[in-house]
């Protein structure tokens, strides 16, 4: 079965032959191990092309992820401690909304702006390989420009600057999602962290009302153009998880541990495809290659079926030991259903 039909198969729960395996690889981990990674990859058939992608050089990387402090495309300032690692953003372009009359939505070609994601998250384009572009955000969007105290302020006092906002967010986005759309593409991926460790970070009313219409719309873009919607979220989600499979999320990566297993299997398994975020915060660094063998099986068998269901991943860091980087693809290999 080629990687294509298996990915499909998988999302639509039409039997693949076995979980297609997606890396999921952040840069500060290829730095740090270079060749030793590398050696462990070339023995893995991933499935969504990603051996297609071109190298990136550290001076390309984009604001978000390049060491030191530099802007990003919309004005935000990242400081970033652990080149290759997600910084901070210390200055945001809308704090005041004073500057909103001055405030300009960056230009941007076919493919994402530097200020967005790092590349190694786009597959490349082959007839035997399942492609997913884009990493699309919204709410974290809305974080960089007003500053995550101020917009939950704004959030929590229904401003009439906020709502202006998300609108015009909401129409860059649109316009974003076009371009994408260009692309002989499967799926294109959205992704904001909505959780803690024990709750949303807003309440599911406000998601709900404030929020789920935005995502609505993106979505049907999406899917009215024959794409599946990927969707990632770190956190306690399971509030907004039967909502997101509503508006059409096909495939959702979530943290199923702190979510609980159980949980996510009474609630949703069989009705969306996961790709797996093993439990990175403990297990995946911590634990021995035995452990995380039977953690992925755990894992599998919770959130899987007989006909799919399951996309294999797990985030790669720089804290990954090698030897559970191994152990994890060994155990994606040797799953069968």
């Amino acid at each position: 079965m080629k990687s294509r039909e298996r990915v499909v198969r998988a999302i639509e729960f039409s039997g693949p032959d076995r979980p297609p395996i997606s890396h999921g690889i952040l840069p500060a981990a290829r730095y740090r191990f270079g060749a030793a990674l590398e050696d462990i990859l070339a023995k893995v058939h991933e499935d969504f092309g990603w051996g297609f992608l071109p190298d990136m050089d550290r001076k390309d990387l984009p604001a978000l992820y390049r060491g030191g402090r530099n802007y990003d495309d919309f004005g935000t300032l990242w400081d970033v401690p652990v080149e290759g690692m997600v910084g901070i953003p210390m200055e945001w372009p809308l704090a005041d909304w004073s500057r909103s009359t001055s405030f300009r939505w960056p230009e941007f070609s076919a493919g994402p702006p530097s200020g967005r994601l790092y590349s190694g998250h786009m597959a490349g384009r082959s007839e035997d390989y399942y492609a997913r572009g884009a990493w699309i955000t919204f709410f974290e969007q809305l974080q960089q420009l007003r500053g995550m105290e101020n917009l939950m302020m704004d959030l929590a006092e229904g401003s009439r600057e906020i709502f202006r906002l998300r609108d015009d967010l909401l129409a860059f986005n649109l316009r974003y999602i076009d371009k994408w759309l260009a692309f002989e593409y499967e799926g294109l991926h959205f992704a904001d962290d909505w959780g803690g460790q024990k709750s949303l970070l807003i309440s599911p009313e406000l998601w709900r009302k404030f929020f789920k219409p935005v995502y609505k719309q993106m979505f049907e873009k999406v899917t009215a153009a024959g794409m599946h919607v990927h969707f990632h979220s770190d956190g306690y989600i399971i509030d907004i998880i039967p909502d997101l499979i509503d508006i059409g999320a096909r495939v959702i990566n979530c943290q199923a541990n702190i979510i609980g297993l159980d949980v996510l299997k009474k609630t949703c398994a069989g009705s969306v495809c996961f790709r797996t975020d093993l439990d990175r915060q403990r297990i995946v660094p911590f634990g021995t290659p035995a452990e995380v063998k039977r953690h992925v099986r755990d894992v599998f068998d919770h959130l899987g079926t007989p006909k799919g269901g399951i996309i294999a991943c797990g985030e790669i860091g720089p804290d990954m030991p090698l030897e559970n980087i191994r152990a994890m693809y060994e155990a994606f290999m040797e799953y069968t259903y």
